[in-house]
């Protein structure tokens, strides 16, 4: 499979957290299309598949511009890919914002805590970055649960932050430094 240019492959005990490429157009495509993954999201559920290869083509640009790195999630055992996770930094500041998207049969089984863990290693410790940020829809108590096992903090509330689909919703933002991550 070709890869788009991306940050440099990570592995974990299950998952090989890796650079994306035309090949996963389908998968991407499946997650990114599910209406109930998608839920407290901050774009709606794509309707048709060249909203992937866009997606694949923002990525590669916003990897050459420094802006992002975006890792798909693979199952080591079987090649699967689970979803992604991603690091927006925010130029001139040893800071990013950690993201994730996980397709809905995987839910539940860890997968997106050992991922969003490697790259949290990888942030703090191979691009010595201080703090890393996490925005979250406040309902979606799936992922407000995860960030607050990885040691991240709520810090707040944005009112009003986003539009989807015509609804109107908050942003939980949460925190966590290098200094607090063992």
């Amino acid at each position: 499979m070709d890869a788009v240019p991306g940050p440099p492959p990570l592995t974990t005990e299950r998952l090989r957290l890796r650079p994306l490429g035309p090949a996963d157009l389908d998968p991407l495509f499946e997650i990114y299309s599910d209406p109930e993954t998608m839920r407290y999201w901050s774009s709606p559920p794509y309707e048709d598949r060249a909203q992937a290869e866009e997606m694949l083509a923002r990525i590669e640009r916003n990897f050459a511009s420094g802006e992002v790195h975006v890792w798909g999630i693979e199952r080591s055992d079987d090649g699967e890919l689970l979803g992604t996770v991603t690091l927006m930094f925010e130029p001139g500041q040893p800071r990013a914002e950690l993201g994730y998207m996980l397709g809905r049969p995987h839910w539940g089984r860890g997968y997106a805590a050992e991922a969003q863990r490697r790259v949290i290693d990888h942030a703090f410790g191979d691009l010595g970055l201080t703090r890393l940020e996490a925005d979250t829809h406040p309902l979606n108590e799936a992922s407000i649960r995860s960030l607050e096992r990885l040691g991240f903090t709520r810090e707040g509330t944005l009112r009003e932050r986003w539009t989807v689909a015509g609804e109107v919703s908050d942003s939980a933002i949460f925190g966590l430094l290098a200094r607090e991550w063992s």
